[in-house]
């Protein structure tokens, strides 16, 4: 049995299975519906029902009140229609978007290797082409653990059968712990995506600056190289966060890219650096060393951050004092189940996009 769910203001029509949630039916039919976190708790896919009938699913008190509930508010991402339904949703795609649907692959691992003591590099062969957009990210589902995992892609789009991932090992995290610890060459592993509005605006000429820090490298990896593959000769840089020099992966790739490439510059910051390290970079925060690299001026340029929380806040505030407007700061930051509730108590300064 399906449903027809009706998206306004687009009047888009998708057929949704039952059992299927409605975020998961549209973005595989190539609709767009603004999400982030994908399970429930940040409220970026929050839609009102204007008719029909649905289950609300796991969705966090959070993220969706009690108030709204009676109002017929509904998390997308959550929500599973029992009748046709008529959504409501605030839909705003940049122009740059190319939106490609959703589709499920196959991914056997080809490469598993240290990239620092606490991120590892893993490379996949998909078992058909995928399209994305540099900067867009996957989910795996892996054995043993509930739900899926998502991860950015490394690798650039024309490398369309490849599958290139850092994975962070989080303490007590089951999916980390499982690609860390458990996972093989050879290996094969149920693939999604592409997901996430996180891509470079190819249409605004302005200079490009990314700011990255631990495993959200991957993303501006990905970017990086598909602009200078494509020729775009506009100023690139790159601004890479680490604690010491054996957490600052992949250094080799972009000092090379600097040297090869006119107008790309990479700038590694490390915050603490140890006595081993002979380090003669910049020492200090990743969002300092942009201010320093920048001289506290951003404009004409848009910012491209992705990283743990607490440095996208940071780099957000530098940018803005430095007269870069909201508009020109896009950002990639997942938001977890344990966190959901945190990200709730306080308004964000931009959405997750």
């Amino acid at each position: 049995m399906s449903y027809e769910v009706t998206v306004e203001p687009t009047g888009d029509v998708i057929e949704v299975e039952e059992g299927q949630t409605i975020l998961d039916a549209a973005l595989r039919q190539g609709v767009w519906l603004p999400f982030a976190c994908g399970h429930g708790t940040c409220a970026t896919c929050k839609v009102q029902v204007l008719e029909g009938e649905s289950d609300l699913g796991n969705a966090s008190p959070f993220a969706l009140m009690d108030m709204e509930r009676e109002e017929g508010k509904v998390l997308a991402c959550c929500c599973t229609p029992e009748s046709d339904m008529v959504i409501e949703a605030d839909i705003d795609v940049d122009d740059d978007f190319a939106g490609y649907p959703v589709e499920d692959f196959i991914g056997t691992v080809t490469e598993i290797s240290d990239l620092s003591p606490t991120i590892k590099g893993i490379s996949f062969e998909l078992d058909k082409p995928m399209a994305f957009q540099a900067g867009q990210y996957i989910n795996l589902k892996l054995p043993g653990v509930e739900g899926s995992r998502a991860f950015s892609i490394a690798n650039k789009p024309s490398d369309a059968t490849t599958l290139e991932l850092h994975v962070r090992l989080v303490p007590g995290g089951a999916g980390t712990t499982y690609l860390h610890q458990q996972l093989e060459v050879g290996d094969t592993l149920d693939v999604s995506g592409p997901y996430g509005q996180f891509f470079v605006r190819k249409s605004d000429d302005q200079g490009a600056i990314f700011i990255a820090g631990g495993s959200g490298l991957s993303s501006p990896q990905s970017m990086i190289l598909d602009l200078l593959e494509e020729g775009d000769s506009r100023p690139i840089t790159l601004l890479q966060g680490a604690r010491n020099v054996a957490e600052l992966y992949n250094r080799t790739l972009f000092e090379n890219l600097d040297r090869e490439f006119a107008n790309f510059t990479y700038v590694p910051a490390l915050n603490a650096p140890e006595e081993g390290d002979d380090w003669q970079g910049f020492t200090g925060f990743v969002h300092e060393a942009a201010q320093a690299h920048f001289n506290g001026r951003f404009d004409g340029n848009k910012a491209y951050l992705c990283g743990p929380p607490p440095m996208i806040d940071a780099a957000i505030t530098t940018l803005m004092q430095g007269r870069l407007f909201e508009r020109d700061i896009h950002m990639e930051r997942f938001v977890t189940a344990a966190d959901g509730a945190e990200e709730q108590s306080r308004s964000a300064l931009f959405k997750r996009i």
